[in-house]
């Protein structure tokens, strides 16, 4: 059976032709194949196809690695399909089984731990087997083909590298402890000078301008601040400074603290580039995680996973736990239960349910996130190459997250029962919304109630009775006066044919049922009044007949608890006769039951 083999180069095909037909079954190929002169007398080139361009080249090799067989190669391998008995050698298995599928051909493929031996020798002697080709071109070929067909398989663009994502975020959440751990020390240090201004104002960065723009509290009244708060909190801070009780500091201090509240400001600045160079990356990364759990959110599970490949590997159940491994192996150690959510807890949709519901949002957005992950880490989305269609819009990208996110809700405002808050409101590990950022705290007014005697109290209380009264009394003759003028009205509307000198005998008439209404009014509220003095006083009556009725039953239960202390001596006394008895009894029935035997016997 003929011999032959298939070398794939840089530089094109290469179709061998062995001399000796039982080649593979030689234990010598590695010590002859070790030198130029050696393997030409194993082989011998039968036919070379050239690769035209690199772009054909990368093609081709692709194609070979994904055991493909192109139509370049079949046109090679019609070369030798007039022969019969024939075996060919394919260093790759995948592609030696495609071979063997072609329908024109019948060869029959080698690709086995035998073969390895004999494709060391050729590719060490590459240059002696193919004329024309020097070494120095195959090794610069080798190289580009290399880089190339590196590029092609990892697919690589600008716009899916996320590793930016990680370094970002990590950078993000460490800006945030500087941050906060400098503006501590701002208030904290500041504070000995005006105490007042950290109350009024909650936002850093503001806190530090104002520093800034002010430094002594003096000089508070005669610096405009509109370019940093609010017309409200200025002004609030202006009062503030006037009534401050901080210490006086010197120039030194002034400006070491003016130069720290400097950097706070800068690494504010820092951190809202930051931030929005994060938001852009991961809408363009990974759209679908973004719109379902937010950017820091999926960059925190990126970073965790440390790609975004190996996120969409995981399942839903391994997502819901991310970043809660500690307390998950904890819980399988002690045989309790395992955490229902890791990472994803800070998500804005987790936060809107309530303790008991928690669980239920975290694994169904889990599973919801998981599809959304593998839809972007395997689409061609931004991938650099051929493209049969367009690139998609934002919104056709995020479309199956948006209706999942949408169905999420709808199962949350099915379970709390309240609506929801609405995208874009930052929202607390527990549910609640964040603080603005300046804030007006009120002081607390001074009640003069509290330093009232009891006495004083029930006279307030009375005083204040009488005022609801005398509204009400008001309210009430408001009322009837209304409806007196609407009357009047209506009747003045039915004779305004009538001249002026029967309107000017009609005033006085008029008039006249509106002094009767006041006095129907006085005489109504009189009689409300001895109602209200008549059912008081039937109150009072009815708690004093309760009163005497609960004396009574007292008196009686006592009553009967010295009956029953009485009883038990008289009848300790009737118990003992009555023993006595019994015993008499029982002594003359036993002697009667003797004289008896006796008179037997």
């Amino acid at each position: 059976m003929t011999l032959f083999i298939l070398t794939e180069t840089s530089a094109g095909y290469a179709l061998l032709k062995a001399r000796d037909k039982k080649l593979l079954k030689r234990d010598d190929i590695a010590e002859q194949g070790s030198t130029a002169q050696g393997v030409c007398d194993m082989l011998k080139l039968r036919k070379f196809q050239k690769f035209d361009s690199a772009a054909v080249a990368l093609e081709e090799a692709a194609s070979v690695q994904e055991g493909k067989v192109t139509p370049m190669l079949s046109k090679l391998l019609d070369d030798i399909k007039e022969e019969t008995k024939v075996s060919l050698a394919v260093a790759d298995p995948k592609l030696g089984n495609a071979i063997k599928k072609l329908p024109q051909l019948q060869i029959k493929p080698v690709s086995d731990s035998t073969t390895t031996d004999l494709y060391r020798a050729i590719r060490g002697n590459l240059s002696s087997l193919i004329p024309g080709l020097m070494p120095d071109d195959i090794n610069t070929m080798s190289l580009g083909l290399s880089h190339s067909l590196s590029r092609h398989r990892l697919k690589f663009s600008p716009d899916k590298v996320d590793t930016m994502i990680i370094h970002a975020i990590s950078l993000l959440d460490e800006l945030d402890k500087e941050l906060n751990t400098y503006a501590m020390r701002v208030k904290e240090w500041y504070g000995w000078h005006f105490p007042e201004m950290a109350k009024i104002i909650n936002d850093n960065m503001a806190y530090a301008r104002v520093i800034l723009k002010i430094g002594y509290r003096t000089n508070a009244t005669n610096v405009d601040l509109e370019e940093v708060l609010p017309e409200e909190i200025e002004a609030a801070i202006k009062v503030a400074a006037e009534m401050s009780m901080g210490t006086d500091i010197t120039d030194d201090d002034l400006d070491n603290i003016k130069m720290l509240a400097t950097q706070v400001v800068e690494l504010c600045e820092y951190r809202t580039q930051l931030s929005s160079y994060l938001t852009t990356r991961m809408q363009a990364i990974a759209p679908n995680l973004t719109a379902l759990v937010g950017e820091l959110v999926g960059a925190r599970l990126i970073a965790n996973c440390g790609s975004l490949m190996n996120l969409a590997k995981s399942p839903a159940s391994t997502i819901q736990i991310l970043g809660a491994e500690k307390a998950l192996f904890r819980a399988l150690k002690s045989k309790h239960d395992t955490p229902k959510y890791g990472l994803i807890y800070h998500a804005s949709l987790v936060g809107q349910a309530t303790g008991k519901n928690k669980g239920k949002i975290a694994r169904i957005l889990a599973a919801k996130t998981a599809l959304g992950l593998r839809m972007d880490s395997l689409s061609d989305w931004g991938v650099s190459g051929k493209n049969e269609h367009a690139e998609p819009t934002d919104e056709e990208k995020t479309s199956m997250a948006l209706d999942n996110r949408l169905k999420i809700e709808r199962r949350l405002r099915a379970l709390e029962g309240k609506p929801l808050i609405p995208r874009g409101v930052k929202i607390g590990p527990s549910g609640q919304t964040q603080p603005a950022k300046f804030e007006l705290k009120e002081a607390r007014k001074y009640n003069q109630d509290a330093d009232a005697v009891t006495g004083s109290k029930r006279q307030a209380s009375d005083d204040s009775g009488d005022d609801k009264e005398n509204e009400q009394h008001t309210q009430k003759k408001s009322k009837m006066i209304e409806e007196v003028g609407e009357e009047a009205e209506a009747n003045g509307g039915q004779d305004e044919s009538d001249s002026d000198s029967e309107m000017e005998d009609e005033s006085p008439a008029a008039a006249a049922p509106n002094a009767r209404a006041m006095t129907n009014g006085h005489s109504r509220d009189q009689s409300d009044k001895a109602q209200e003095k008549a059912e008081k006083a039937a109150r009072k009556a009815a708690r004093a007949a309760k009163r005497e009725a609960k004396e009574a039953k007292k008196e009686l239960k006592a009553a009967k608890k010295a009956s029953k202390d009485a009883k038990p001596s008289n009848g300790a006394v009737d118990s003992k006769s009555k023993r006595k008895h019994e015993d008499v009894d029982g002594a003359d029935g036993e002697r009667k039951k003797k004289k008896k035997k006796h008179q037997s016997s």
